[in-house]
């Protein structure tokens, strides 16, 4: 077999990152024929169209789109190398790439990428999707970190390192008034309407098997799996919201939600998923290297 040729690679990634051969060949400066053929020779190494063509524009294929995210990848590493091998990495600004699993509190991103704002040698870019999304990015190093509310398993295929960065307590949170008799738990949820995270939501389900072990039936008024929806839910409804007070600190400092009760032991982690890399960016080991009750601190 005949190695991969880099520069057909390079030729690929620029008419993709073009969107065309014309444009692509202006860029290099070279012609559009020998271009072209030259993404043709990569396509059979690779047995794979990367492009489908048409008198208008060139479309990635899916295994064109796989193949960017690859070429990417290789040029960034190359990028490293250079910075590292010359000694520049300390002293140029850093680009920290960070994919946050949607349903994620963005209030705890903002406390937990905060300090990063503040750094002027840091660039930073934040990615929402889901975990599987934002995993199939990380594998090929488009992104240098995952962070997420559910641990991942390392295999021989993927050896994902994942830490847990934070814990907090998970809350059961509601409208002040006069007529709100003082909240006792687990008697107050007997027959109360909730606000609850959906069931695929690790404490959600805890919450269900407390509930069933403890003999109380609550009427479900609404559920989502999505943090900033389900602020607005306890926010706007009458009902009781469970939820890590996090999600709704602004509301609770100001006063328009109080917190009746911590629910016992049930807890919400938080979690840091990194690949294996020779070269962790200063930014990124400074950010994970932060104490658990750091990262939940509002800034």
């Amino acid at each position: 077999m005949h190695d991969l040729n880099y520069h057909h690679l390079r030729q690929f990634w620029a008419v993709a990152k073009e969107g065309g051969v014309s444009r692509a060949a202006a860029r290099l400066h070279v012609a559009q024929s020998s271009l072209s053929a030259q993404v043709r020779q990569l396509e059979q190494r690779l047995g794979q169209a990367l492009f489908v063509r048409s008198a208008r524009a060139m479309r990635l294929t899916e295994a064109g789109r796989v193949a960017l995210n690859y070429a990417e990848s290789i040029f960034a590493a190359g990028d490293e190398m250079l910075a590292v091998l010359q000694g520049e990495v300390e002293s140029r600004q850093q680009r920290l790439r960070v994919g946050a699993v949607a349903t994620l509190s963005r209030n705890f991103l903002d406390n937990f990428l905060g300090p990063l704002l503040r750094d002027e040698d840091v660039r930073l870019s934040v990615t929402s999707g889901t975990l599987r999304e934002l995993l199939g990015q990380l594998r090929v190093h488009s992104l240098d970190l995952v962070l997420a509310n559910q641990r991942v398993v390392a295999t021989s295929e993927d050896p994902w390192r994942c830490r847990r960065i934070a814990r907090q307590p998970v809350s059961l949170v509601g409208h002040p008034g006069p007529r709100r008799k003082p909240f006792r738990f687990p008697q107050g949820l007997d027959g109360a309407a909730l606000v609850l995270p959906s069931q695929e939501t690790e404490f959600r389900a805890a919450f269900d098997v407390m509930c069933r072990r403890l003999g109380v039936r609550y009427a479900l008024r609404a559920e989502a799996d999505d943090m900033a929806l389900l602020r607005l839910l306890a926010r706007d409804s009458d009902s009781i919201a469970l939820l890590p007070t996090i999600v709704v600190q602004d509301e609770l400092r100001t006063g328009q939600l109080v917190e009746l009760c911590e629910v016992p032991h049930l807890h919400e982690s938080f979690y840091a998923i990194t690949a294996p890399r020779r070269f962790m960016p200063r930014a990124l080991k400074s950010l994970l290297a932060r104490p658990e009750d750091a990262a939940l601190a509002r800034r």
